[in-house]
């Protein structure tokens, strides 16, 4: 029998990718390019898998998330919110760090980036949560995928996961600059990366 597939998504572009702020649990919608990238990623998804419509369909609450999985859908020829959301895999939190862009981080809270960067795994921003505790609920969230699933998430939660199920160490994980506009098909331990 053929092991469990996730066909692991991180939303499309926002304008706040854009201007490089941290979003986390802001609600950021899609602009044009994220809509056109979450349009390609059914091409990728219907070429992996080989049958989309046998997929279960899960994705973050968030509406950058949503809008993805809505609009890949509908090009799969698939009634587009028929989709479970899942609060568990919504962007790890940023915190008070939310709207911000790194480089304002660097000027109005630079101890707490040098902390951050001895220690991404486990650093906890103000008011937000760890990629260590963003683990825990993630894992939650992968006990309910049973079958070969398409999972529409975020940067943060596609890092955990390939720690997680691929073996990436987490200083790796941590600092992996994750595709929008591509699909990390994770299976047996592994995981490859494809684009349209």
């Amino acid at each position: 029998m053929t092991r469990r597939r996730i066909f692991l998504v991180r939303h499309g572009e926002t304008d706040w990718n854009l201007a490089g702020r941290l979003q986390g649990h802001h609600d950021i919608p899609l602009n044009d390019l994220g809509r056109e990238q979450a349009a390609n990623l059914a091409r990728v998804i219907g070429r992996l898998s080989g049958g989309a419509g046998a997929l279960d369909y899960v994705a973050s609450p968030l509406s950058r998330t949503a809008q993805t999985m809505a609009i890949l859908r509908a090009e799969l020829g698939l009634p587009p919110d028929a989709f479970r959301r899942d609060d568990r895999l919504k962007e790890i939190s940023f915190g008070r760090w939310e709207g911000a862009t790194w480089q304002e981080l660097k000027r109005r809270d630079p101890i707490s980036l040098a902390a951050r960067r001895a220690d991404p795994w486990h650093f906890v921003p103000p008011g937000g949560e760890s990629y260590d505790m963003l683990t825990e609920r993630v894992t939650a969230a992968l006990a309910d995928l049973t079958e070969d699933s398409v999972v529409v998430t975020h940067g943060g939660v596609v890092r955990a996961m390939l720690h997680m199920l691929a073996g990436m160490p987490p200083q790796q994980a941590v600092e992996l600059p994750v595709r929008q506009g591509a699909v990390y098909m994770i299976r047996d331990g592994a995981f490859e990366l494809a684009v349209a």
